[in-house]
């Protein structure tokens, strides 16, 4: 017989996998805020981040005896972490680093959840309610108003802005096929695979570009162990596993809440103020969040029922 503690575990696994999530995908920022102040550019600071953990990974595999054979999976799993992983993040930081205001690249992300859940209702069969559509809009609302104090401020060219935005349909089109080639690979294949691919891809590019060098700073060497393990091996990792279990829609709803859990983590390392403003769009963000996901747990327990 199952204990107490055990039961009540496995019923909110899906609930604390969803708060672990938005902690930790928020991290990554934090992650890439300290490699900037360390002097790392982006393609350094992710060409390091994913070789080690793909070292890492492939070194669990090893000693588990995990088959990494397949070659359709490698496919599939490369296509995924391709679009999700490296031109998502590397879009991402590049905008940032060519004078795209933080804020404003924050907004352009969080334009995400309602994509996947345009498609997914087309192509994923993905039931999306009235309530969940009012949910959405509440918590691209309340993003807004978290980063409405910061826009305007960016010295960036008309084409920097494009970076974010591609990079934002980049994770998009990952998350709908990740929902949609339904992969049969365990989630540690899957995660070794990408990041093996990622590693692979970012390497070649740096050393295209000339970025290839070693940095000797410690503080870059800390803000990439900062993101292998929270941000990747936390973050990603959990993305991947409420896509499985909760749908693609939850999961890209969740990331409504990374810009204001942001503020959260930089105001503990780096001692910014939190507004008030931030706070409230803080708090229009949660229900809209909240909204969604009561109404993706009853129409679930609706068809339970049947």
């Amino acid at each position: 017989m199952e204990s107490p503690a055990r039961e009540a575990l496995r019923r909110n696994v899906g609930h604390l996998a969803s708060v672990a999530l938005v902690v930790m995908w928020s991290s990554g920022f934090v992650g890439a805020e300290l490699g900037v102040r360390s002097g790392g550019t982006p393609l350094q600071l992710l060409g390091w981040r994913f070789t080690i953990l793909a070292a890492m990974l492939l070194a669990v595999c090893l000693v588990l005896r995990v088959d990494l054979t397949d070659g359709r999976a490698w496919g599939r799993q490369a296509i995924i972490g391709l679009l999700s992983q490296a031109a998502f993040l590397y879009l991402i930081f590049e905008g940032v680093n060519n004078g795209v205001d933080g804020g404003l690249a924050a907004l352009i992300a969080s334009l995400q959840p309602l994509l996947v859940a345009t498609v997914a209702g087309r192509i994923l069969g993905e039931r999306i309610t009235p309530v969940m559509w009012i949910g959405m809009v509440l918590g691209l609302a309340g993003v807004a108003v978290v980063v409405s104090g910061d826009l305007g401020n960016g010295s960036a060219q008309w084409w920097a802005y494009l970076l974010p935005l591609i990079g934002m349909l980049s994770l998009t089109t990952g998350t709908v096929l990740t929902q949609r080639l339904r992969p049969t690979e365990s989630l540690l294949q899957a995660i070794t695979m990408q990041m093996v691919v990622t590693a692979v891809t970012l390497v070649a590019l740096s050393f295209l570009v000339g970025q290839a060098a070693v940095p000797a700073e410690l503080d870059f060497w800390l803000a990439v162990l900062w993101l292998v393990f929270l941000s990747t091996l936390g973050g990603y990792a959990l993305f991947q596993y409420v896509t499985r279990t909760r749908g693609a829609t939850v999961a890209s709803v969740l990331l409504y809440l990374t810009p204001p859990t942001t503020m959260l983590w930089v105001w503990l390392m780096f001692g910014v103020p939190i507004t008030l403003t931030a706070v409230l769009g803080m708090a229009v963000s949660a229900v809209g969040v909240t909204l969604v996901l009561r109404s993706r747990s009853a129409a679930a327990a609706r068809l339970a029922a049947r």
